[in-house]
């Protein structure tokens, strides 16, 4: 027998871990007792048990209930190895689930007959048992793949296909031990292992042999572990080592002897042959209680007959009426599925061209950031280099340019990740009171601009601490006052926190940013929340602005759980509300000082910079020379990886995220498997589908995006050397 049993390690649940008994004589109750002896080794007793869940449940009809019975009786059949009882009530239970709602216990089911099958070496059936249990668990959008995987590498191993198996069981074991779920990866070594040693690679197969048995032994999988050490004494037997043969030929006779004494205790011979006349017995005594019915029945049926003939007459009339009503009927329902079949394919065009907008906009935002580094940085770099007066203002308006076209950008990004479903909720302790304080303060400078009154005010009764997501708060804050900042004139700006209700662990606050200025035209309130939307042309020329901040806030919203509302009137003012239910905090807040640091701790730095593009390269070494820093430029990952595995004198490396040939993720996961102390700093155009966490789990110590903000590239870099 050459494959894997991970069926201990896929629970089937039926119900909680605790036992709870509600209903003396219940299906549910039964099972659980069966479950509960299958954990102490009384298969006796759970054979029973199963049996009275089965009859229970068929006494009252109970679908749901015969099937989970069913289940259960096959498992532990399955446990004792008999696997043609175990496959009798796996198809029976997979019947009886068949109609119902489509679920895991279903499609686990098949996977179940899938390893009955293969116990009995029928591998063609058990091959389109596991593809139905597959089929399901992709309706069910259940990631089946690291258990279906194994056992279609065995399917293709015992049909021949070693390279199709091989390729399978190689994915299988790359995978860390600690992320090994269902128990897989020693079964794909111990496959690999019998593999290799049919090729006569014996070396090898010791190898992938060794290997499977550490892990079967860990795993208490004795036997796995049998079946791995009876293979190990036939590759040392090729290998000529009698001595090591003969031991792990010794372990496995004693290991088999051992199993069988340890299947004997949970169920005997005697107690299974008992347990299958006792139910041959009750089937044929219900035969006879039916057969007695029946003859009953019988007396009935003349009657029954002559009825049935005038019922037929009856009926033959009705059907003829019918007849006509459900030609037309049908003629209707094909002209109603035409319909269904043009919607549905208009449906999906419309996905695929909102997936298309999205991979297009990420893209085109992606590449743009790579000239606008080098617009950006080189109005830096002039600017710093003491331009004639008359070039100041020219320098200015394209740093000015640089910088709205790099947040139009950011904005185009944001969308999309949050259309793509790539932005998560982060929980973090913090004090709504203080988060609106700080964003009031920043502000200010420009609600003096338009001359207009900026007042806070917050419910004393609004708890001190949350539980929450603050960066995406005051992005959704940021994005409504500025709104009513720039579109408010020598008038008022207000925003509210009021507590509206208060439970045991959350409070439900209603946020309020309201203004007097242009307000917006009904016509166009329904309208304002969708990308590129603003009031009107006109509104766009005289105040700028891209159109996609309310899109933003809405997105925002509608992801942390709350409905943005919107009340507006022309020439009196706007007011955006939202209500949110934010869960109490628990700790106490700690504010992180800024962190400053000095010129001085560049001076005489070795940097190493690995970058592709020229003009990046210039406008890096440029920036980095201006604060006396020595810098060594590269162009691949695979050169920063030879030059850093030996002796080096660098203080820092700024690493470009993509690069020809390996690139800069690979390259630092490479450079940290010799040295785990360099600061490696990645230099990336952040994509819609990177982030800083992904950067940093491959090694990175911290992320500079493009294109470059002087201020904070010196700063992140002078922190790092500290």
């Amino acid at each position: 027998m050459k494959w894997i049993c991970i069926f201990l390690f896929i629970p089937f649940v039926f119900f909680g871990q605790k036992m709870s008994i509600k209903k003396i004589d219940s299906t549910s109750y039964y099972i659980q007792l069966a479950n509960f002896n299958k954990k102490t080794n009384n298969y006796k007793s759970a054979l029973a048990f199963s049996q009275k869940a089965y009859n229970y449940a068929k006494v009252f009809n109970n679908i749901k209930g015969k099937a989970d019975a069913l289940f259960s009786l096959g498992t532990t059949y399955f446990e004792i190895k008999k696997w043609n009882d175990a496959l009798y009530s796996f198809t029976n239970s997979a019947n009886l689930y068949n109609q119902l709602t489509p679920s895991t216990n279903y499609a686990f089911c098949y996977y179940s007959i899938g390893l009955c099958y293969m116990s009995l070496e029928e591998f063609e059936k058990a091959e389109d048992s596991f593809d139905k249990a597959e089929s399901i668990y992709t309706l069910l959008k259940i990631d089946a793949s690291p258990f279906m995987n194994l056992q279609k590498g065995i399917l293709y191993k015992n049909n021949g296909k070693t390279e199709l198996a091989s390729k399978l069981f190689n994915e299988i074991i790359s995978k860390d031990d600690t992320k090994d779920v269902f128990k897989t990866k020693a079964e794909a070594l111990y496959q690999l292992g019998t593999i290799e040693q049919k090729l006569n690679h014996s070396n090898l197969s010791v190898n992938y042999l060794n290997r499977a048995l550490l892990l079967s032994t860990k795993d208490k999988n004795l036997d796995q572990k049998a079946k791995i050490l009876f293979d190990l004494s036939k590759s040392y037997e090729k290998l000529l080592d009698v001595k090591k043969s003969y031991a792990y030929l010794k372990a496995h006779l004693d290991l088999k002897d051992s199993l069988s004494l340890l299947y004997n205790k949970k169920l005997n011979t005697d107690d299974y042959l008992s347990f299958k006349e006792s139910e041959r017995l009750k089937v044929i005594d219900q035969m006879t209680k039916e057969n007695e019915t029946q003859q009953k029945t019988n007396k009935f049926g003349k009657l029954i007959s002559i009825l049935a003939i005038a019922l037929i007459a009856i009926l033959s009339l009705l059907s003829l009426s019918l007849y006509k009503n459900n030609i037309i009927r049908t003629q209707s329902n094909n002209t109603l599925q035409e319909k269904n079949f043009e919607l549905q394919i208009a449906k999906d065009n419309a996905e695929k061209a909102s997936k298309a907008r999205a991979e297009f906009l990420s893209t085109v935002s992606h590449e743009l950031r790579t000239p606008l580094n080098a617009i950006t940085g080189i109005t830096h770099l002039l600017i710093d280099d003491n331009p004639k007066e008359n070039q100041i203002h020219y320098l200015n308006s394209l740093k000015f340019s640089g910088n709205y076209l790099l947040k139009f950008i950011n904005k185009i990004l944001e969308i999309n990740r949050i259309d793509s479903n790539t932005i998560e909720i982060e929980y973090i302790n913090f004090s709504i009171k203080q988060l609106l304080l700080d964003i009031q303060n920043s502000m200010l400078e420009i609600a003096s601009k338009n001359n207009n009154k900026f007042i806070l005010e917050v419910d004393p009764e609004v708890p001190e601490i949350l539980l929450s997501d603050p960066t995406k708060l005051s992005q959704i804050f940021i994005n409504l006052i500025n709104n009513a900042l720039k579109f408010t004139k020598n008038g008022e700006v207000k925003i509210t926190a009021k507590l509206i209700e208060i439970g045991e662990d959350y409070s439900r606050i209603n946020f309020a940013i309201s203004d007097t200025g242009i307000g917006i035209p009904e016509d166009k309130q329904e309208s304002i929340f969708e990308s590129f939307s603003q009031g009107s042309i006109e509104i766009n020329r005289k105040y700028g602005g891209t159109g996609l901040g309310l899109t933003i806030v809405k997105k925002v919203v509608d992801l942390l759980g709350g409905e943005i509302n919107l009340i507006s009137e022309v020439g009196v003012g706007t007011t955006f509300d939202f209500e949110l239910n934010l869960q109490h905090g628990t700790q106490e807040i700690v504010v992180e000082k800024e962190k400053l640091y000095s010129d001085d701790i560049l001076i005489g730095k070795n940097i190493l910079v690995v970058e592709d593009n020229k003009i990046n390269q210039m406008i890096t070494k440029k920036m980095l020379e201006k604060k006396a820093v020595i810098c060594q430029i590269i162009e691949n990952g695979e050169e920063a990886v030879e030059i850093l595995s030996k002796e080096n004198d660098f203080d820092l490396v700024l690493m470009d995220v993509h690069l020809p040939g390996i690139n800069g993720t690979i390259a630092t996961q490479k450079i940290r498997e010799y040295d785990t102390k360099m600061p490696i700093i990645a230099l990336t155009a952040i994509s819609l589908n990177e982030n800083r966490e992904i950067l940093m789990s491959f090694g990175m110590t911290d992320v500079i995006t493009k294109p470059f903000e002087p201020e904070n590239f010196y700063r992140i870099i002078a922190t790092n050397l500290s």
